[in-house]
């Protein structure tokens, strides 16, 4: 059986535990090669695996982006991957309805930073009973992450986690306060730094976000030297051709040294 995301944090000793996956469920078949690439790397390396994809992309610019191959096709891709390949998997949840539709599929579930104070979300991701990981919004300060947390605990559930993935920087870009990891692990939860989506470049006038991809590598350094819990990221193997976020992801052959890098740095800060 994969492992409990309960303990997370004892997972985690030693190395630091892995989000990752492509942005959205494309089609069948590509996620899960994608899975089972990153499987057998994280599986040599030691480094435990949680497979992440959206469902469904309710969150975009533009009437025409995708958004999914449906919903509960999306939801059996997910399924599938974790009973074929006896991993967890998470996906993002938007609303009370997709909370209790996603719940079967899934080990847990995401909410997205756009909607980290949404009360009622909180909520009805509490009543899952699944491990939530709550992405901080790119407007509020690594302090007021407790009261996000406090929502989900306060509704019986006290399997969660919190994600940096940056703050907005003007209009066009984010930035990341590393003491923010500090700050939100004196809440005796798991962070995690999200290295892809830190550097979008939003609100650009294509309507498609921006990235800034080549930086991935010192995102990832400085989250793993400040002793993050985990770290989350967006991979695919041809970007340029993916379906959301494809400027900010890494692509899926830079991975592996990528995470050796990224074990090394570990390695020297947990000393």
């Amino acid at each position: 059986m994969y492992p409990r995301l309960e303990n997370l944090h004892h997972q985690a000793t030693g190395n630091f535990f892995l989000i990752a996956g492509p942005c959205v469920i494309e089609d069948e078949h590509s996620p899960i090669a994608i899975a089972e690439r990153l499987l057998e790397i994280t599986d040599r390396l030691e480094i435990p695996f949680i497979f992440k994809a959206s469902y469904k992309k309710a969150n975009r610019t533009r009437i025409d982006s995708f958004t999914g191959i449906g919903d509960i096709a999306g939801l059996e891709v997910l399924a599938h991957i974790r009973e074929k390949l006896h991993i967890p998997v998470i996906t993002d949840i938007h609303n009370e309805a997709d909370a209790a539709m996603a719940a079967p599929y899934v080990d847990a579930v995401q909410i997205p930073a756009f909607l980290c104070r949404q009360t009622s979300l909180l909520e009805a991701a509490a009543a899952t009973g699944l491990c939530v990981n709550i992405k901080k919004g790119q407007f509020l300060a690594p302090e007021a992450m407790t009261h996000a947390l406090a929502k989900v605990k306060h509704n019986g559930n006290d399997n969660v986690m919190l994600t940096e993935r940056g703050t907005t920087f003007g209009y066009q870009d984010l930035v990341v306060d590393f003491r923010g990891v500090t700050e939100m692990r004196k809440n005796n939860v798991p962070v995690v730094v999200d290295i892809t989506h830190s550097l979008q470049r939003p609100n650009q006038p294509s309507g498609v976000s921006g990235g800034n991809p080549e930086m991935i590598e010192t995102i990832g350094r400085a989250a793993v030297a400040v002793q993050c819990d985990g770290i989350f990221m967006e991979t695919h193997p041809d970007p340029s051709k993916a379906k959301s976020d494809g400027a900010n992801m890494l692509p899926l052959d830079r991975a592996e040294g990528l995470l050796k890098t990224l074990l090394r740095i570990n390695e020297a800060a947990r000393m």
